[in-house]
């Protein structure tokens, strides 16, 4: 009886709960953990190979329209048009929108910008729809727009009691206007993009030389693209949007999604369309995804560019990230039939629209780079079971990368971190997606992307100043820093019991992930 005793109290006395659960862990790793992760690793190789044939389908149309000639709006014989237009006087009557949402610091671009626009005046009117909630903001912007009605300018300042349905019901309000009638094309500009004077006539004339036309497509060029570390990595992100994505989409299909600024509609096209709606956060796409359901075509001038400012800090990026990653999942999920039905458009363009444009570029982009590169790769150094090919896991990143950053050589030695950094904000957009498609909470949430205009140019030209306080729970993201520690992890382990170099890759990734997590990242602005 004693020695049993004794027995029990030296068991007692080695108990290590660490043995304990490295045991826990052995005991389910194998059954049960590998072949799950195996799954795991198999739909994103999957994932991954529809992403890299959508970007090598991409590289091929966009290389054959660069060396051929063949960009579609080259086809246009716009002098004629132009000739006709100053020989007869038929100008159509035009209408610019400029909404804004307590745009403080970059009213006075926009107003200015357009107000200077080269068209005859009594054929162009200016309408600025301001939804701001500010009163003193209100005024400034009315005086704004009496300083141009002053110089002989058509401009008229809208308000609403009420922001029911956002951009889109601002823009939706503007034209009902009785004044708007006789318009035949309306321009959208944000509030801080700044068109230069001939913009109408580098776009105008298409959409009079194309009765099929309607919407013709400006790209943008960013004024603060050298701000910051942040604002360079996202040029080159819209760079390749803009260079490849659109270009293609215009060459091929006549199709692409409206950015929902910089772009001129046919006024007949969009009432034709059902006009605006606020289902959902990108109006802008729910229109031209209707407009080409209707058999509309669409025309991106890539040679004609207007400029506007990047968010600059991270708050404003990361909701803005949010609502073009939930936006568009939200809008395939609830277009998904209306699509498949739809009898005026061929077979290959539904094709186009629903793999190419929704599933590929606006899902599985977003998986692939957060739950193949950040959680599933790193979850096989643990799980050493499982096989991971060398080819898939290494190469065809490195090939889709290439691919994506190839649109911004000027910036091609940042391509160590604009990589880091796309994984980290994959971490958003992944979950934006999801929720989109479950509509789920936050599916309607808009937040107003804020600009800081020449606000960071007058503060920061004087000498340099102390970094400014900010509340450090406004800086942490909790997210970030857990999947972090998880990264670090799967480094840790890889470092003691791996065969293979991972580790590197596993630790710049979680001190991305770090920096982004403690707030380290884009302009700080003094609260």
């Amino acid at each position: 009886m004693r020695n049993v005793v004794f027995r029990e109290l030296e068991v007692n006395e080695t108990y290590d709960p660490t043995m304990s659960l490295i045991h826990a862990w052995d005991s389910i790793r194998v059954p049960i953990i590998a072949p799950l992760l195996r799954i795991a690793v198999y739909i994103c190789i999957g994932m991954s190979i529809m992403l890299f044939c959508e970007r090598v389908y991409m590289a091929i149309v966009i290389a054959c329209v660069k060396c051929l000639g063949k960009k579609r709006y080259t086809k246009y014989q716009l002098d004629a048009i132009k000739e006709d237009l100053e020989k007869n006087r038929n100008y159509p009557k035009v209408l610019v929108q400029i909404p804004m949402f307590n745009e403080k610091e970059v009213y006075k671009l926009s107003i200015g910008a357009v107000s200077g626009l080269s068209w005859p005046s009594d054929r162009l009117i200016v309408q600025v729809l301001d939804d701001s909630t500010n009163e003193a903001l209100r005024t400034l912007v009315e005086l704004e727009c009496r300083k141009w009605m002053e110089k002989g300018v058509n401009v008229k300042y809208e308000t609403r009691n009420n922001r029911n349905g956002y951009k889109a019901g601002a823009l939706r309000e503007g034209l009902r206007k009785h004044y708007v009638k006789d318009c035949e094309f309306v321009i959208i500009f944000d509030a801080d993009f700044q068109p230069e004077e001939d913009f109408l006539w580098r776009t105008i004339p298409y959409l009079l030389e194309n009765p099929e036309l309607a919407l013709v497509q400006a790209r943008w060029k960013f004024v603060n693209a050298d701000e910051c570390l942040m604002t360079r990595l996202q040029e080159m992100s819209l760079d390749y949007h803009f260079t490849v994505e659109q270009e293609v989409g215009s060459s091929t299909c006549s199709f692409f999604g409206f950015n929902g600024t910089a772009g001129v509609w046919r006024m007949t096209a969009l009432n034709d369309a059902g006009g605006w709606k606020d289902r959902t956060t990108v109006e802008d796409m729910d229109l031209a995804v209707r407009a080409s359901l209707k058999g509309w075509k669409f025309l991106f001038v890539g040679d004609l560019a207007v400029r506007n400012e990047l968010p600059s800090t991270f708050k404003a990026y990361r909701y803005q990230q949010h609502r073009w990653s939930c936006g568009p999942a939200n809008l395939f999920r609830k277009m998904f039939k209306e699509i498949i039905i739809c009898e005026r458009v061929s077979i290959w363009k539904k094709w186009h629209v629903i793999y190419a444009f929704f599933f590929v570029r606006k899902i599985v982009a977003h998986w692939v780079t957060f739950f193949f590169y950040c959680i599933v790769m790193p979850a096989t150094i643990l799980v050493p079971e499982v096989h991971l090919p060398k080819p898939l896991a290494i190469y065809l990143p490195a090939c889709i990368t290439i691919l994506n950053a190839a649109s911004t050589i000027r910036s091609i030695h940042l391509l160590v971190f604009w990589i880091l950094f796309e994984n980290v904000m994959s971490l958003h957009r992944s979950k934006a997606a999801i929720i989109g498609l479950l509509e789920a909470n936050r599916v309607n949430e808009w937040v107003v992307t804020e600009k800081l205009g020449n606000t960071m140019k007058q503060k920061y030209t004087t000498k340099a100043s102390k970094r400014p306080r900010s509340r450090m729970g406004e800086r942490i993201q909790i997210l970030e820093i857990l999947v972090g520690m998880y990264l670090l992890h799967c480094a840790i382990y890889n470092i003691l019991f791996g065969q293979n170099h991972f580790f590197i890759y596993l630790l710049l990734q979680a001190g991305a992930f770090f920096i982004v997590g403690v707030g380290y990242i884009g302009t700080f602005v003094p609260n």
